[in-house]
């Protein structure tokens, strides 16, 4: 489904991917773990396809389609996802509304009609109830005055709707306490299906406790330097990063 060949990618003449290389197919979890400033949210903005981030060689291949010249809207529309670590808010446009927006212009891009409003109110009805998220809630502003917990609820609740084919979740656990914690994990796990896949980029263990990998990738200065199973983050929890570190210097 997804395919990174040798990518390298730098912002304001800063190297900071140094060829990855990753491979997710569907019906996949993938994690990225590493310590702060390894390009993990880098890796995330360049495969959604964020204009701050420039690719200096290597490719992104969608569903075997080279991506890597697509917007961010062209690719969401192809169905890839990223929840953001520090969500903005819309003030004046409800949740509703925008989920609405989001999924018509979606469905637009492949050339369907909107979606009819009973089916729509259905999904709605039906995601809402899958990630417990109050009816009030709906009819909120966009993100105005929501905890983090609400904010992240709120981007899984985007994902249930918008069913993308790759779902990038960008350091969802940030924030959060344990309740929240697991309601957002809960509600990525039973979007789960063996035709989707999702990239799991965090920097604690705690995560994988709820969101349990089949694959955990190491990024350390730009590269992935170490894979494994989920045991690998336990390790990481019970370690450090510090090991790590010396290995990939040792054989740098």
């Amino acid at each position: 489904m997804l395919k990174i060949n040798n990518i390298h990618a730098h912002i304001d003449e800063k190297s900071i991917l140094k060829g990855i290389n990753l491979d997710i197919k569907p019906g996949e979890v993938h994690a990225i773990m590493g310590p702060n400033g390894s390009g993990k949210s880098t890796l995330a903005s360049v495969i959604a396809g964020k204009e701050d981030y420039e690719i200096d060689k290597g490719s992104i291949l969608f569903e075997g389609e080279d991506i890597s010249e697509l917007s961010v809207e062209e690719r969401a529309h192809k169905g890839v996802f990223l929840s953001f670590q520090y969500p903005v808010e819309i003030p004046g446009v409800t949740v509703t509304n925008f989920i609405k927006t989001a999924l018509n212009e979606t469905r637009k891009a492949k050339g369907l009609d909107d979606m009819p409003a009973s089916e729509m109110l259905k999904a709605i009805r039906e995601k809402s109830e899958l990630l417990e998220i109050d009816r009030k809630f709906l009819s909120r502003s966009l993100n105005e005055g929501f905890s983090g917990g609400e904010k992240k609820r709120n981007e899984i609740f985007q994902m249930a709707m918008l069913e993308p084919k790759l779902a990038i979740l960008d350091e969802t656990d940030s924030g959060l306490d344990i309740d929240a914690l697991r309601i957002v994990a809960n509600g990525v796990n039973k979007l789960k299906t063996k035709d989707n896949a999702t990239l799991v980029i965090t920097h604690y263990q705690r995560l994988l406790d709820y969101i349990v990998p089949d694959y955990v990738h190491v990024l350390y200065d730009g590269k992935i330097v170490k894979s494994g199973g989920k045991e690998l983050a336990f390790e990481l929890e019970e370690k450090g990063y510090d090991w790590i570190k010396q290995e990939a210097n040792q054989n740098a």
